[in-house]
């Protein structure tokens, strides 16, 4: 009875021992000091840090149902949830590691002595012995110095990661596939403009053959509207490529095999994105690379605090008990029960240096988590700030399209004119249909830089992710 209450005592020792925990406490690391977006002409501190969920802000009925098909189908999405699952499994495990182990064993020994032993010469003669026992062993660690709550802590940062990474990966996949989208109207408005111009230079082939047979023009005006033509087919052929190839594209992101997609028009097509706000820096809490880089931070920490507790001694009670007896008749008689209890303090002396190494790698790791958190901050500063100076790079770059296409549409007319009544050159009507060409296809060019970048803002404040 003396020995019950002496390792109760010291069970109890134990539990108030925890008050010494020799971890520390995790703080969020600092690195938002002087933190910035470079760009003070569209930045207000007042900025709402809310972003819309992408239903809102994608709101073509097409777009919205091949962002859902490729959120539920798409490879990448699939792989983080298993690891998601995976470290669900070590967050139970490391939940369950305050409770004590406790195993059952049953087994059956047979043993012959030699008789050339010291014990088998007293003997004389080979003594054969059948043994029969059921044991079951219990085994508990206290968790003076936090140890085992610093492992509970980092297998909780880890599955936060998990998910963090999760919600990364789709807000990645919204904007690839909204970015596609995006894109693929744009390459059948170009596709219409290259119809609309061979169909324009056909026309002015046939008008060019007329005035040649009326002594108007040579047979050089002829031939350089005719290779117009046959360069503006070219076109078309390079575009309708560039459509199966992002149809592919987007049928790879929605987990499918290449497909065609269906969409809407260019024209019709509208991003209910409002930057006139402004953005704060704060905007940056949004994005779940950051959360996750932090997490990863935190579980680097924590194990660095396990690493530190393995310096100091363990308690560990282990309690055994059970059933055993020669004779397999009286093995569940009460006089076959046995049991004993042992509670052992151990402090690790010499070890070659393993739990110094551990504690300076653990360390290492830490500063390399923390830089990789620093790096993840600065870079999604640099997405945003790139994004806003593309949206504003690109809506007044689209007035400055606009104006030139509508000028060389004049100057081909006037030319074409001109041409028609003898007063000018077929070479200045050959540059003005090409440059008309050209401004018509960058307008498109440029209108899809600015829903991409609008895109990528959105991506680079954390949307994507409901």
């Amino acid at each position: 009875m003396k020995s019950i209450y002496k390792i109760t005592f010291v069970a109890i020792a134990a539990v108030s021992l925890q008050s010494c925990i020799a971890t520390k406490d995790y703080q969020k690391p600092q690195v938002w000091d002087n933190a910035s977006f470079n760009t003070t002409d569209v930045l207000k501190d007042s900025a709402v840090q809310s972003v819309m969920p992408w239903r809102q802000v994608f709101t073509d009925s097409f777009l919205q149902q091949h962002i859902q098909t490729a959120l539920d189908n798409n490879l990448d999405i699939r792989s983080a949830i298993e690891n998601i699952n995976q470290a669900q499994s070590y967050l139970a495990q490391g939940r369950a590691g305050y409770l004590p182990t406790f195993n059952v064993g049953v087994n059956y020994t047979h043993s012959v002595n030699s008789i050339n032993t010291q014990f088998g010469r007293i003997l004389g003669q080979r003594q054969r012995l059948d043994q029969f026992d059921i044991t079951g062993s219990l085994g508990w660690e206290a968790d003076i110095w936090g140890k085992i709550t610093s492992k509970k802590a980092a297998a909780e940062a880890t599955y936060l990661q998990t998910v963090a990474a999760h919600q990364a990966v789709k807000t990645q996949l919204v904007a690839m596939v909204a970015s596609g989208y995006y894109n693929l109207l744009a390459l059948d408005a170009q596709k219409q403009v290259a119809l609309k111009t061979i169909e324009n230079r056909s026309k002015s082939l046939e008008t060019n053959k007329a005035l040649k047979d009326a002594g108007r023009v040579t047979e050089v005006a002829v031939k350089q509207t005719e290779a117009q033509m046959l360069n503006a087919q070219a076109l078309l052929l390079d575009i309708e490529n560039n459509i199966k190839v992002q149809e592919n594209s987007l049928s790879i992101l929605q987990g499918m095999f290449p497909h065609t997609i269906e969409r809407s028009s260019f024209d019709t097509m509208q991003l209910n994105i409002n930057t006139e706000e402004g953005i704060s820096i704060e905007t940056l809490n949004n994005r779940p690379d950051v959360l996750a880089a932090e997490l990863g931070f935190r579980n680097a920490f924590e194990l660095t605090n396990v690493a530190k507790a393995s310096f100091y001694p363990t308690l560990k009670l282990t309690a055994s008990g059970g059933l055993q007896s020669v004779d397999f008749e009286k093995l569940f008689d009460p006089t076959s029960f046995f049991a004993s209890i042992v509670a052992g303090i151990a402090q690790p002396i010499l070890n070659g240096r393993q739990i110094k190494t551990q504690y300076e790698i653990s360390l290492s790791n830490q500063e390399k988590a923390f830089v990789n958190y620093k790096q993840t901050v600065l870079n999604a500063s640099k997405e945003i700030s790139d994004a806003l100076y593309a949206i504003d790079t690109n809506e007044k770059k689209l007035v400055l399209k606009q104006k030139e296409a509508e000028a060389y549409t004049t100057a081909v007319n006037y030319s074409q004119e001109l041409l028609n009544n003898g007063l000018a050159s077929y070479l200045e009507v050959l540059t003005a249909t090409e440059s008309e060409l050209n401004a018509q296809l960058n307008i498109i060019t440029t209108q899809y830089n600015l829903w991409n970048a609008n895109i990528q803002l959105y991506k680079a404040t954390g949307g994507g992710v409901e």
